[in-house]
């Protein structure tokens, strides 16, 4: 094969690997891949994907599987949104060009299957991924990171065809995450440093003496890094639980709450206790019915986040986004064709209001930023009124 910058060689463990860099919207590089595999003839072929991206891109019914009751109740509707905006945005880079989002990987695919040539996973799962990145942030981070992925979407329309080879450089997440990376390096070290790690050491363990693997090409540098080195898969592959502060802080801020309102009426009257809990609600309840009326919830659904939050904001166990995401589901009921239409539909900011399924999460994770922000513009205010200060 010609000289090509995408092209990396090496060789160990008398292994021959051939590692292809792409950008997964790319024509340049499923024809890429599509060469290398030819000319390689390889044992193995070796992509970018994990179990569930590699059903995602292969099954067409699978979002008819998808449980949204279990997802809110398993507090999981942050990083299946997050999921579902970084498939938006490749779906609609890939569709000004005409060209399916990941088609390289299916072409690795398709010539396994054509050849008869073992074909196996190397990525971490995504779920993992998004999970351990953020269980590492703070509240305030997670909204500015969340709503940093969704103008991506918006910011996604202005891409002409000659940048998508520019973005080979860098990880899809890399290129929607940009601006944030220099903020919060963590984004860095879990999205991409880690998966450099988990690839390379997936690829070295591979079965076959000759081995091409296609992956992108922001990844390249730091697989050919770490392909020397030994890596604990184990360790990688660890949702770590909340850690210490944050369940301290979680039980804490309630406790601090209901101190500072028992001061107030044991300390002063029952005249700013009462002011206490009008602003207290006032907070609250503005804040997570604005979040649920900003996706559009149902009238129904927008009065349960404004009746919870504020009793929810004083229980570390339930949360005001899932009683309104609960209460929308119940009221407007997913139908099959909404499932059915969720990759066609988050191509746009438009169909991800539209869409029932992609909705009930909005609508849960934009409930809780609000009483999440209720709580905090109530907190001082309550100090205020009971006196304490």
């Amino acid at each position: 094969m010609e000289n090509n910058q995408s092209i990396h060689k090496l060789k160990i463990d008398n292994k021959n690997i051939t590692l292809v860099g792409t950008a997964h919207v790319s024509k340049k590089s499923v024809e890429l891949v599509e060469k290398s595999i030819d000319e390689e003839n390889p044992d193995t072929i070796a992509v970018e994907l994990c179990e569930s991206r590699f059903k995602s891109i292969t099954d067409s019914n699978r979002w008819r599987n998808m449980d949204i009751v279990k997802i809110i109740k398993e507090k999981k509707m942050f990083v299946l949104l997050i999921n579902l905006i970084l498939a938006s945005f490749q779906k609609k880079i890939a569709d000004k060009f005409g060209i399916k989002p990941g088609q390289e990987m299916i072409t690795a695919i398709e010539k396994s299957k054509e050849k008869k040539i073992d074909l196996i996973l190397i990525d971490r799962d995504v779920n993992v991924t998004l999970s351990r990145f953020w269980r590492s942030m703070s509240f305030f981070t997670k909204i500015k990171i969340f709503f940093g992925f969704l103008f991506s979407i918006l910011n996604s329309e202005e891409i002409e065809e000659e940048d998508i080879e520019k973005m080979k450089d860098k990880d899809a997440l890399q290129n929607i995450l940009i601006k944030l990376e220099k903020s919060y390096p963590i984004l860095n070290k879990i999205l991409i440093r880690e998966r450099d790690m988990y690839l390379a050491e997936k690829i070295k363990q591979s079965s076959g003496q000759n081995i091409v693997a296609v992956v992108g090409a922001g990844h390249i540098n730091g697989i050919k890094k770490y392909l020397f080195q030994d890596i604990n898969l184990s360790e990688l592959e660890k949702v770590p639980p909340p850690s210490k502060t944050s369940k301290i802080i979680k039980w804490l801020l309630p406790a601090i709450i209901i101190f500072i309102f028992l001061y107030g009426f044991f300390m002063n009257n029952e005249s700013n206790t009462g002011d206490m809990l009008k602003w207290w609600i006032i907070a609250n309840s503005s804040m997570a019915g604005l979040g649920a009326l900003i996706a559009f919830a149902h009238p129904l659904t927008i009065l349960s986040a404004i009746v919870s939050a504020p009793i929810t904001s004083l229980n570390p166990m339930i949360a005001a986004g899932w009683v309104a995401g609960l209460t929308e589901a119940f009221i407007k009921k997913p139908k099959v064709k909404d499932f059915e239409n969720i990759q066609k539909d988050i191509s746009s900011i438009k169909g991800f209001w539209k869409n029932k399924v992609t909705r009930i999460l909005l609508i849960a994770v934009l409930t809780n930023i609000g009483s999440g922000i209720g709580t905090m513009v109530a907190l001082p205010m309550l100090i205020k009124i009971s006196g304490y200060l």
